[in-house]
């Protein structure tokens, strides 16, 4: 004799509507921080795609012969990129510098250690930018699995105490419990594995913007040090 299987014992809704109070708690809650992960993720996804396209304008506008004052000329005093924002910053103090007369060995020394320390302020906190919201993702995925775990567990416990109390163990009084129980554990997993992930993925992808941004900044200073190291073009000064 076979057993004709309910419908509804597959169905989201009548698992979540036939759950134990705490259960339906910890998939309401899994359920909210998959949907705070997913928003982290388009967010964090639509932002290294705008990021990396600017970068890849402006390398490209560096590499195209123009000078470097054309280039920041073109940016503006403040842009919102970090790559023309270091070009800005070099420059601007390489000016200031010069405005002065003509170095010495010591204060072209002053000038570099005033750079280098601009420029790594400016990565550190455009490196910590592009970082925000990965500590919900790796929160989401590693959280998830047990919180959803500890749900199945719960409704597992429940369901064998309805089992005895009835005291019929027939397939079609257990599966329903179970697959109720099992359900937290399916939307844990569902949360859990997007923001794995997507976690991984971003911090590779933060990783190689934050070495781009060094890569740049090691290559202003090479071309402040050159400047340096250059006779001056501009008229000396008369006493």
């Amino acid at each position: 004799m076979t057993i004709a299987a309910d419908p509804s014992m597959l169905n989201p809704v009548d698992l979540f509507l036939r759950a134990d109070l705490v259960v339906k708690a910890i998939m309401v809650g899994l359920a909210l921080a998959s949907v705070w992960s997913w928003a982290v993720i388009i967010d964090k996804a639509i932002r290294f795609a705008g990021l990396n396209g600017q970068a890849n304008a402006f390398e490209d506008a560096v590499g195209s012969g123009r000078s470097l004052e054309e280039i920041a000329a073109q940016a503006g005093p403040n842009p919102s990129h970090p790559l023309p924002r270091m070009l800005v910053i070099a420059l601007s103090d390489w000016r200031e510098a010069r405005t002065r007369g003509p170095l010495t060995e010591g204060q072209g020394n002053l000038l570099m250690a005033r750079i280098d320390r601009a420029l790594d302020s400016l990565i550190a906190r455009e490196g910590q930018r592009v970082e925000n919201g990965l500590g919900v993702l790796s929160v989401v995925a590693t959280s998830s699995p047990f919180i959803g775990l500890f749900g199945t567990v719960w409704g597992i416990m429940n369901a064998f105490g309805a089992i005895a109390s009835a005291g019929n163990t027939n397939l079609t009084t257990v599966a329903p419990a179970i697959s109720e129980a099992l359900f937290a554990t399916a939307i844990g997993l569902f949360a859990a594995i997007p923001a794995y992930i997507a976690y991984n993925k971003f911090s590779i992808d933060a990783g190689k913007f934050t070495g781009r941004l060094e890569s740049f900044a090691d290559d202003l200073q090479a071309a402040v040090a050159r400047r340096l190291g250059a006779p001056s073009s501009e008229p000396r000064r008369e006493a």
